[in-house]
């Protein structure tokens, strides 16, 4: 094993220590590659945990059923609540701080089953790569007590990413997939059409084995982004995606020549 991969696995040992010091908790559950990752953890420590999945319609349907499955595959408790940013103007109004006020409503939900059913903290899956990224959300977790134990483990998405294949879980090599709030640049305001219209155009472009996609609206306006390696296959498709999108609603169907960026449309702040 190599130095690198003997901190990796010493981290791993210390998350765990870490996690036994708790008596139970809840895990706000997303099925992405940091909190499965988590969730096999608390499972290795052997306390009582509750997973929490929010389903809402800036979830795209098909992260909710692999979410579900992997809880189940896994024989992990869960549990499926319905999210109300959906109903909050500050949200809706998508200014930066949008993730905020979706984090706020959602952790309070989760830190009030915490009480309900007796679990002695709520743990979300930030790594410590996220505590330098821009996360509004952030600042909700720490005003509610929500605590980060992949962060303070000082585990990062590649290290997660490798601890996870070690695990053999099968979403080590798993695309990230934020919400679908994060295509829309700031001041557009969401809608749950727009949102639906989304997940239809990236179903359809990921349909055809492009497995990192953003389509970013720009009003009628899609803007795709992919990694550089599968731009020849969207151009080769150009006329059958551009055709799919417009029925979507898309008026316009362009490909974002700097290919894909996580978080792109943060650059405006």
């Amino acid at each position: 094993m190599t130095e690198a991969g003997d901190e990796l696995s010493r981290k791993f040992d210390n998350l765990v220590e870490q996690l036994k010091d708790q008596n139970s908790a809840l895990l706000a559950f997303s099925g992405g590659v940091d909190s499965s990752f988590l969730l096999k953890a608390l499972k290795i420590s052997g306390i009582r945990f509750l997973a929490v999945i929010g389903r809402s319609q800036t979830m795209p349907r098909k992260e909710l059923e692999q979410a579900i499955s992997f809880a189940e595959n896994e024989g992990a408790p869960y549990r499926i609540i319905d999210t109300g940013e959906m109903s909050s103007e500050d949200f809706l109004s998508n200014t930066p701080d949008r993730c905020f006020h979706c984090k706020d409503d959602l952790f309070k939900r989760l830190v009030k089953i915490a009480e309900d059913e007796g679990l002695e903290v709520v743990f979300d899956g930030s790594n410590a790569d996220d505590l330098q990224d821009y996360r509004p959300g952030r600042k909700a977790a720490e005003a509610l007590g929500v605590r980060s134990p992949l962060a303070e483990a000082g585990l990062t998405k590649s290290g997660i990413r490798e601890l996870s294949k070690k695990l053999g879980l099968s979403t080590w090599d798993k695309p990230s997939a934020p919400c679908l709030s994060s295509r829309f640049p700031y001041g557009q305001r969401i809608t749950e059409e727009l949102l639906k219209r989304v997940e239809k155009a990236e179903d359809f472009i990921k349909g055809l084995g492009i497995r990192t996609v953003r389509v970013r609206a720009h009003n009628d306006v899609a803007r795709i982004e992919v990694t550089e390696d599968d731009m020849p296959l969207l151009l080769e498709r150009r006329l059958e995606i551009s055709s799919a999108l417009k029925a979507t609603g898309f008026t316009f169907v362009s490909l974002d020549l700097e290919g894909f960026r996580s978080g792109s449309l943060n650059r405006v702040l």
